[in-house]
């Protein structure tokens, strides 16, 4: 049987290289320079995708013969996605705004695999429901206080005090930190044969 293809994650994510870690893959990191796409008139399942793939693209070229995974996370509310905040002062409006109510996590996955003239492309998308509790501002300031909320996506981490501010997430846990591993670890064995190098 031939060996499995090394494993490169695309990405600067300390949240997804920890859930690829603790599910015992064997990978290497590098970070793509690449301007993630921003537009409100675009949908969040495409918008996420996009941006996946824009960042699996950016680095698949540069590692011939293994395989690149990359993932995009972004929250809706309503009919309204938030990203990352550029602020304190935004990420406190964003927070606000979720308090007390349900919303979606959108996570895109793109992978890539060059072998030879051969590109073998899939992707994924998964969606989770979390539902906010209700807190007040003091609670809410007191939560911030407790995390960097500038490189997350709706300016919280589930994973980061979570209990503080969620109420109940109903679907994958791990797609709401970043990256959906049951989802993930079915692709990449089934498309790549790839699997952990220890058991989970």
């Amino acid at each position: 049987m031939a060996d499995a293809p090394a494993l490169i994650l695309a990405s600067g994510s300390p949240r997804r290289r920890d859930l690829l870690n603790e599910a015992g893959y064997q990978f290497t990191v590098v970070k793509p320079d690449v301007v993630e796409i921003e537009d409100p008139a675009i949908a969040i399942r495409e918008l996420t995708a996009l941006n996946a793939r824009l960042k699996a693209d950016a680095v698949a070229s540069t590692y011939p013969g293994a395989v690149t995974v990359a993932a995009d996370t972004l929250v809706l509310l309503g009919e309204k996605v938030f990203g990352k905040p550029a602020d304190r002062d935004e990420a406190a409006r964003m927070l606000a705004e979720l308090n007390g109510r349900t919303h979606q996590v959108f996570t895109a996955v793109s992978f890539i695999h060059h072998e030879g003239e051969k590109e073998t492309v899939h992707s994924l998308t998964v969606a989770t429901e979390v539902i906010f509790k209700h807190l007040t501002p003091e609670e809410m300031a007191a939560y911030h206080a407790c995390i960097d909320p500038l490189d997350k996506a709706g300016a919280y981490a589930a994973q980061e005090h979570g209990n503080l501010i969620i109420e109940r997430i109903a679907g994958s846990m791990s797609n709401v930190v970043g990256l959906p591993m049951d989802e993930v670890a079915a692709a990449l064995e089934r498309h790549f044969g790839i699997r952990p190098a220890a058991p989970r």
